[in-house]
């Protein structure tokens, strides 16, 4: 499979490091000739420019669309390309010289220096009062700590990409809230968590062979003002297949939100263009343990894939890591909303005092608009660690795209530490996959068979713990049979556990689905899972 994990964030230890994508952003930009220079607002007279906004990034996309794709020629100096993960880690950027701290804004911007595994510079541009100014680069900027160059770097040797600051935590500290590295991904953060898993700008053929990675090679970052309560960003976006101009609007907060506007001007026609991609790692987790993960019972950024369809059903499908690469498909029409949610907050279950799994955030989509027919697509990819991003959500729209056309998508994704307010209904806890038998039983089992042990609490499943009777379970198997199934109270999470079993025939693969209802109320959101008996 040619799946590429994303770059992660910079500050950071070399497990970060070894989940780093070989693509990096690429550093040949469009034309500059026509960037205006600073001028006073009050002298600019008739004949000035607009202000830079969205409009101008789309024209870009729209003009390079039109033109063959060229790869990147561009690429940073030997002596950086050759830096081990040490040399590059000692490279930090320098706090005292971060953007935008003279214009008394909340935010502050620091870059990241070019090297190691990001070979292809991207431009960074700062608009102040309308205008673009390119960011030159400067020694000057960084910490280089131990790291010794043969040689000074000219002006134009461009960054490796950039994050935002803001005072997320503590009003006094400014917290990393935003960062754009490598290929088209980007994480931020909400108040008290720690990265995770990462959003994308476009997936092309994601869990395929080959897979096409996209790259931000531009950026531009509206100067905040000083009360300003979100920063803006444009991005223009290109690769063999497409070109695009996207819009961010991050509003820093307790639950993080970034406004993502994206148009797209294919190339050619992509048979499955992921809209509004999500990547994750996931390991090990009480559904799917591997005795690889040592000490730490559990080891996943996220353990879920959630979807709200437009129907308003809500899902809930565990995630795996698979022995093969496996794809799943939720066919929808119009999708309220998905994400891959780290539901899981306890300590206890991971044990990890360095990486702090139980505050890494979940990401959750929602589109603006109609987004018609398609599919949420779900790529699980095997892997023997934790340092591999295995995991791809996105949005497969079913009419394909074409050459020519001009595509718009709209969506807001929330940086959440908690799933209090999703969804009324109860929610899954837990998923505990074994063997359909007795304890201590030697009869043999059938190969298709497998039982699920399904944890719900939440809303009003604590209200029927007094009368557990009028609770049942509803389950199902795409292919073979359920064999049995039925609820217990389970008092200890304030809800029940369902037990189910199966038999899928050998060779074939079923989806188990499952909720709680009371009569013909249903209780909780919906349970999936895929079995193979093959």
């Amino acid at each position: 499979m040619g799946f590429n994990p994303q770059a992660k964030q910079m500050t950071i230890d070399r497990r970060i490091f070894l989940k780093l994508a070989a693509t990096a952003t690429a550093a040949a930009s469009l034309p500059r000739a026509g960037v205006a220079q600073q001028v006073d607002p009050a002298i600019r007279g008739p004949q000035a420019r607009p202000p830079f906004g969205y409009e101008d990034v789309i024209r870009r996309a729209r003009d390079l669309s039109s033109l063959p794709y060229e790869r990147p020629t561009s690429t940073v100096e030997d002596m950086l390309a050759k830096l081990d993960f040490d040399a590059y880690r000692d490279i930090r950027f320098r706090p005292d010289k971060a953007l935008f701290a003279q214009s008394g804004s909340p935010f502050r911007m620091q870059l990241f220096h070019p090297g190691f595994l990001f070979r292809q510079p991207v431009t960074i541009n700062v608009i102040r009062e309308g205008v673009p100014t390119p960011v030159p680069f400067s020694a000057q900027m960084f910490d280089y700590g131990r790291t010794k160059l043969d040689k000074p770097l000219p002006v134009n040797t461009g960054f490796a990409g950039f994050r935002l600051h803001y005072p997320l935590n503590k009003p006094q500290v400014f917290d990393e809230a935003i960062s754009f590295l490598g290929a088209s991904y980007f994480r931020f953060l909400g108040r008290g968590q720690h990265y995770g898993l990462s959003a994308r700008g476009l997936a092309i053929n994601a869990g395929g062979d080959p897979e096409e990675f996209p790259v931000f090679r531009e950026f531009w970052i509206e100067t905040p003002a000083p009360d300003a309560e979100r920063a803006t960003i444009y991005a223009l976006l290109d690769s063999p297949s497409i070109t695009g101009a996207f819009q961010f609007h991050l509003y820093p907060a307790s639950q993080s939100v970034l406004d993502v506007t994206a148009t797209l001007f294919p190339r050619t026609s992509i048979p499955k263009l992921g809209i509004a991609p999500l990547t994750s790692m996931f390991f090990s987790g009480e559904n799917d343990r591997h005795s690889d993960s040592g000490y730490r019972p559990e080891l996943h950024d996220s353990d879920g894939l959630l979807i709200h369809s437009g129907s308003g059903e809500w899902i809930w499908r565990p995630l795996r890591n698979p022995q093969r690469p496996s794809i799943s498909a939720f066919v929808e029409n119009n999708p309220r909303g998905f994400g891959l949610m780290q539901r899981d907050r306890q300590f206890s279950h991971y044990q990890d005092l360095d990486l702090h799994y139980q505050t890494r955030p979940s990401y959750w989509i929602e589109p603006h608009g109609n987004w018609g027919e398609g599919h949420v697509e779900l790529v699980e990819l095997p892997t023997g660690d934790e340092t591999n991003d295995n995991i791809v959500a996105s949005w497969i729209p079913r009419q394909t795209p074409e050459r020519g056309q001009e595509l718009t998508y709209g969506y807001r994704i929330t940086a959440l530490d908690r799933e209090t307010e999703m969804h009324p209904g109860g929610k899954v806890l837990n998923t505990f996959v074994t063997l359909p038998k007795a304890h201590g039983s030697d009869e043999p089992v059938p190969a298709g068979a497998r039982r699920y042990l399904v944890d719900f609490n939440g809303d009003d499943l604590p209200y029927y713990l007094s009368d557990p009777q009028l609770v049942q379970v509803d389950a199902s198997v795409s292919a073979g049979q359920v064999t049995r199934a039925f609820v217990l109270p389970n008092p200890a999470i304030g809800g029940f556990r369902a037990s189910i079993d199966i038999e899928v025939p050998e060779g074939q693969t079923g989806d188990v689905r499952a909720f709680l209802r009371a009569g013909g109320k249903a209780l909780t959101e919906t349970w999936i899972y895929p079995w193979s008996s093959q």
